[in-house]
């Protein structure tokens, strides 16, 4: 993760911008894997780690209802995250993950390994990815770091 950590930071630094982070399955593991690099401060903004409904509501402004209606673990919830981190954190591009790592918690709608990741970019339209993991807890969280990253990559090198 850190050679896609590396890409991150080297787009954001040549244009200038700065990046939020808004996990939830992750629990700051992308967040910790950005700032691991020296000089991060330059480019990584802020993290948030929303675990819970209500620190979604609370610190990125997820509507209740979005939650209620959706579920935490919903294209909604994951694209109110990353427009909400963006908004709040006044960073130019923001991410967010919010998932279910496992061993436990899956239903037959929503099964161990679905994650959701969201994309807001200033002066872009937002996307949501969904993904369907498999293996451990760990491989789960580890997946979905190197997916959002990858993806980030993606998007920032084609605006």
């Amino acid at each position: 993760m850190l050679h896609l950590a590396s890409r991150v930071a080297d787009i954001l630094k040549a244009r200038g911008m700065r990046l939020a982070t808004a996990e939830s399955c992750t629990g700051g593991g992308i967040a910790a894997s950005l700032t691991d690099l020296a000089g991060s401060s330059e480019w990584f903004e802020c993290g948030y780690i929303t675990y819970s409904n209500a620190s979604k509501t609370r610190m990125l402004g997820v509507p209740e209802e979005t939650l209620a209606e959706f579920g935490a673990v919903s294209p909604e919830a994951a694209l109110a995250m990353a427009c909400g981190a963006l908004e709040r954190s006044g960073a130019d591009a923001a991410i967010s993950v919010t998932g279910i790592a496992g061993p436990s918690g899956g239903t037959a709608d929503k099964p161990v390994g679905l994650v959701y990741t969201g994309y807001a970019l200033r002066d872009s339209a937002p996307r949501i990815i969904r993904h369907n993991f498999s293996g451990s807890r760990a491989d789960i969280r580890a997946h979905t770091g190197q997916s959002v990253l990858k993806n980030l990559i993606d998007l920032l090198e084609k605006q």
